[in-house]
């Protein structure tokens, strides 16, 4: 419904392609699909999170959620001054979390990385489609989705 809706016409003819780099990570896991903040409850600690509304879990790459987390929580300003600050801390923590016995970490570290710019573009295209006011449109998505665009 969201991709019918899309008047950018560049756009909906790249989200095919978008989808398929996305869909052709060779390192998978489980994406929540809708890793908003309000879908995430954390501790008054904040050592402690918990995930909510499930309803559209499935197999995926992981960038997806961390884009659509982190478009939910920052401004379009702390989203680009914050990008790889945030990109390093996201894959410190899954480097300490990882069994690297069964993945090689720098690989799905350098393929994630080359894919964020792609999820984003795919979360650009989602609220484009779904609520073109929304105020995740920002000139960063913008920005980010028209350099994929270009690459395509």
């Amino acid at each position: 419904d969201e991709l019918d809706a899309l008047t950018d016409l560049e756009l909906k003819e790249a989200a095919i392609e978008i989808d398929s780099r996305l869909s052709a990570s060779h390192f998978k896991t489980i994406v929540h699909g809708d890793s908003k903040l309000d879908n995430f409850c954390f501790s008054t600690d904040k050592e402690s999170v918990a995930t909510v509304d499930f309803q559209y879990v499935g197999g995926g790459c992981g960038m997806k959620d961390v884009a659509y987390f982190i478009g939910s929580c920052l401004s379009e300003q702390d989203c680009e001054a914050l990008e790889d600050e945030l990109l390093d801390f996201y894959f410190d923590i899954m480097g300490r979390c990882i069994d690297r016995a069964k993945f090689d970490f720098k690989a799905v570290q350098d393929e994630w990385r080359e894919l964020s710019p792609y999820a984003w573009a795919d979360f650009h295209r989602f609220l484009r489609g779904w609520s073109p006011g929304h105020w995740k449109i920002n000139s960063y998505s913008e920005r980010l989705t028209r350099k994929v665009l270009e690459s395509l």
